[in-house]
């Protein structure tokens, strides 16, 4: 081994912090691949399940890696391809076994747009997420981030587990919500990162509540509440993007009348 190859590591001595964040990602990544394996043996249930643990890790690793400081360029780059594996091919892998194979090639061309989709994104949002020219812009995302078009995409299956039993879904329905779903994520609507989220000190124990809730609803009505979380991220969409628009107006007026109180009057 030359001395080029015993200067890369995973982990480097000056940060050694970034072995956490980097095994939570690791851990996604048997998580999504684990999901696939299920659903060829028909554990749908156990596959969704495995997947929505492999969302909160991506959700936790970064926002770990920032509070500990122990982000990394290694890090960066593992969360990107773990996201591929996790959310652009096991979603579309287990929605083509449980129901979108009976379109035949259709079907598989549709599995292969997802899965070209969410790569497209992913490459995307690591050149934009260090451009951003306004600091606000960072609680936005450009498109529907990968995570969540995982769980619209398993909706239909989702809602089939959780035995609802007001719609009808079929393989048609469910190439159509992930067609529907790949053009999100390339699209370039804004929805909420909820990255930066500044709330009052008197009501932290207010929101540590609701996040208990949540779990112990998402442990005892799983599919349900996970059905009800994926139509609540529907309802947000629009909203988002009219929030989006009415900061970004206030910013430009706000920079306009900046630029007229600055100019020289003659």
């Amino acid at each position: 081994m030359n001395e080029e190859n015993k200067n890369i590591k995973l982990v480097s001595d000056s940060n050694p912090r970034s072995l956490l964040p980097n095994t939570l990602t690791i851990i996604g990544v048997c998580l999504g691949l684990s999901s696939i394996k299920f659903a060829l043996d028909g554990n749908y249930a156990i596959s969704v399940i495995a997947l929505t643990f492999a969302a909160i890790l991506d959700t936790l690793d970064g926002r770990i890696a920032r509070i500990i400081k122990g982000t990394s360029k290694v890090g960066k780059e593992l969360d990107s391809l773990t996201d591929v594996i996790s959310f652009g091919v096991a979603p579309g892998f287990i929605m083509y076994f449980w129901s979108i194979k009976n379109l035949g090639k259709i079907g598989w061309v549709i599995v292969l747009i997802y899965a070209v989709s969410c790569a497209l994104r992913l490459a995307r949002f690591n050149i934009t997420s260090s451009e951003k020219s306004h600091s606000w812009k960072i609680n936005f995302f450009e498109g529907v981030p990968s995570p969540a078009a995982a769980g619209l995409v398993l909706l239909p299956l989702i809602l089939d587990l959780s035995k609802f039993n007001f719609f009808i879904t079929n393989a048609y329905v469910s190439a159509a919500i992930m067609f529907i779903t790949s053009m999100l994520m390339v699209s370039k609507i804004p929805t909420y990162s909820l990255k930066k989220i500044s709330i009052h000190r008197s009501l932290t124990v207010f929101l540590l509540l609701g996040i208990g809730v949540y779990f112990a609803l998402l442990i005892i009505y799983t599919f349900k509440t996970l059905f009800i979380s994926g139509v609540l991220y529907l309802i947000f969409i629009p909203i988002s993007f009219l929030h989006f628009k009415k900061i970004e107006k206030d910013h430009y007026l706000s920079e306009k009348n900046e630029d007229q109180e600055t100019k020289d009057v003659l």
